[in-house]
């Protein structure tokens, strides 16, 4: 059995969002020590209880990853004390054109970039030498279905997403033969603050609880791509496939924009 199937210790960062709280509370077991990551420090402690009462020992850590390098200092402070066997790197902002198509503040954008790409490499960075070093751990990028075709909403997400899911496949290939598994969690629409904040319409919005289950079982199999929901995940890889005249029509026909 691997530490994928039942991983002992966890980190989640972003763990205040929709996703995030919901992977704590499906890894949230006797036995099992969470990490839990983010901005909301009513949000953490409240999750942070919840998953105490479900038998799991829980550390907790407010911080803002847009501050890379109070980032790397907490993780490598935690990489003395905890052996981490999965971890889940979940943290993420979104910006959008705006409703009447202004276009993105370069302000969010640079933000953006830092919290969805420059620090969810900086955290696979500081987490990887332990994991390369004993042969074993495993990595959940979270990128998204955005991922395969940029949405003329939400450019700047869409391009740290498509990132994302590269770096992960490329450091899957990478990693493979030293025991270290990497999976790439692509989600649809999942029910969050993000997600209404999010422009344009949400076909096939599943429940924060069923993206979490969804997500673990995918893990456990040691899925190199773990997308959802069908057939949306079906449809937005061939938007990537289409011409890309034909892409940008459906995605007009669908109130996407472009």
């Amino acid at each position: 059995m691997s530490a994928a199937d039942h991983p002992r210790t966890v980190l989640i960062t972003g763990a205040t969002g929709g996703i995030g709280g919901a992977l704590a509370a499906v890894y949230a077991e006797v036995g099992t020590t969470l990490i839990l990551q983010g901005r909301n420090a009513a949000r953490l402690a409240e999750l942070a209880a919840l998953c105490e009462a479900r038998g799991a020992r829980v550390l907790t850590q407010l911080l803002d990853l847009y501050d890379r390098q109070a980032l790397a200092n907490w993780l490598a402070v935690l990489g003395e004390h905890e052996r981490l066997d999965l971890v889940i790197v979940n943290a993420g902002v979104n910006t959008n054109i705006g409703p009447d198509g202004a276009g993105e503040r370069w302000h969010d954008v640079e933000e953006l970039i830092a919290v969805n790409v420059l620090a969810a490499m900086a955290t696979v960075d500081a987490v990887l030498p332990a994991m390369r070093a004993r042969g074993q751990g495993q990595i959940a990028l979270l990128s998204s279905l955005a991922a395969y075709y940029g949405l003329p909403v939400t450019p700047s997400y869409c391009a740290s997403k498509a990132a994302i899911k590269a770096y992960g496949e490329a450091i899957r290939g990478w990693l493979a033969g030293e025991g270290v598994q990497v999976s790439v969690v692509m989600p649809g629409y999942v029910e969050s603050k993000m997600c209404r904040e999010m422009p344009g319409p949400k076909p096939f919005l599943w429940s924060p609880e069923r993206a979490a289950l969804y997500i673990r079982r995918g893990l456990a199999r040691n899925q190199a791509r773990i997308s959802f929901p069908f057939p949306l995940n079906f449809g937005t890889w061939w938007l990537a496939v289409l011409p890309s005249a034909v892409s940008q029509r459906i995605l007009r026909l669908l109130d996407y924009g472009g």
